[in-house]
């Protein structure tokens, strides 16, 4: 009995008086995947591992991430999702139901995706694949949940690790944007103030790596890299041949854009938002210099060569 006391036993910091209000009970949370079974395992990464579980009594499919004890955030990681996406609501996002503490481990638990996670179907074998209209409606997704990230949340939230491996497809293949361990948020009208370079190699904005600042502008600069992804090397062929063109080159060159070297050739969310929903062109941008080359973006209804 004593054994078991200490293997179930929870503890209980300062924060969590107020952040503490979908804290769960490491007990439900055992049974739930019945021990943390090896065979229940989602995948894993450098913030620890996910597991497959079912609420004992409300039989809701749960997903928990157990982040690792030699994380290199660690509890800050941890807190700062749950303060993050803890208090949003948007259905782009992966909802987080709560959270667990005990002995040092922290557990994240988030409704269940049952497709998983769109890279595996964008680089694994072509049974496993997203025709065009699928991927343009998980492209839309994301851009949707980053628009309410950068402006409609009550305060400005930087992802910082937009890409495909991070955007999760539920039952009816909308893409959920997760995984907000690196995340940064500040007030609207407000500077970042961060200087540590985070993030994924080949999804970092050259200026963040230069000087470590993260802005709404990096975010865009990996959801170009993303976009580029999603459409892979100019056309999938497992995409199929049953395809928009006019789509497909729009993202294309939304990609290049969002992924320009100068941050203040990037459009924002909202422009990105408008091109993809037919809303406006891409002509419809603001001019801008781009000063190393010297060309002009967005004079005409077409690419400059």
């Amino acid at each position: 009995m004593v054994r078991r006391r200490r293997k179930l036993a929870e503890e209980l910091d300062d924060w969590e008086t107020e952040f503490g209000k979908n804290r769960l009970r490491f007990k439900d949370l055992y049974y739930a995947t019945k021990g943390f079974k090896e065979k229940d395992l989602l995948g894993s990464g450098g913030f620890g591992r996910v597991y497959k579980g079912v609420m004992p009594g409300t039989k809701l499919e749960i997903a928990v991430k157990r982040v690792s004890h030699e994380s290199r955030q660690g509890l800050i990681e941890f807190v700062s999702e749950i303060v993050s996406i803890g208090r949003m609501s948007h259905p782009n996002l992966v909802p987080l139901l709560g959270y667990c503490r005990r002995r040092g481990e922290l557990l994240l638990v988030y409704d269940y995706m049952p497709n998983g996670r769109l890279d595996k179907y964008l680089y694994n074998t072509p049974e496993v694949t997203l025709d065009w209209k699928q991927r343009i409606k998980v492209i839309l997704g994301v851009a949707s949940g980053l628009f309410y990230l950068h402006e409609e949340w009550e305060q400005v939230v930087i992802h910082i690790d937009v890409k495909a491996s991070n955007i999760l497809l539920d039952e009816e293949l909308n893409g959920r944007i997760d995984d907000f361990g690196l995340s940064r948020f500040y007030d609207h009208g407000t500077d970042p103030q961060t200087t540590d370079v985070i993030g994924t190699l080949g999804y970092l904005a050259p200026e963040h790596t230069q000087t470590g600042r993260a802005t709404t502008a990096t975010d865009v600069y990996a959801f170009g890299a993303f976009l580029l992804e999603v459409v892979c090397d100019a056309k999938d062929t497992n995409m199929g041949s049953e395809y928009d063109e006019k789509e497909v080159e729009l993202v294309l060159k939304l990609g290049l854009l969002c992924s320009h070297s100068n941050p203040r050739a990037r459009s924002s969310m909202r422009q990105v938002l408008h091109c993809l929903r037919d809303d406006a062109k891409l002509s419809d941008l603001s001019p801008l210099d781009l000063s190393r080359s010297g060309m002009m973006f967005g004079v005409q209804n077409r690419f400059s060569e």
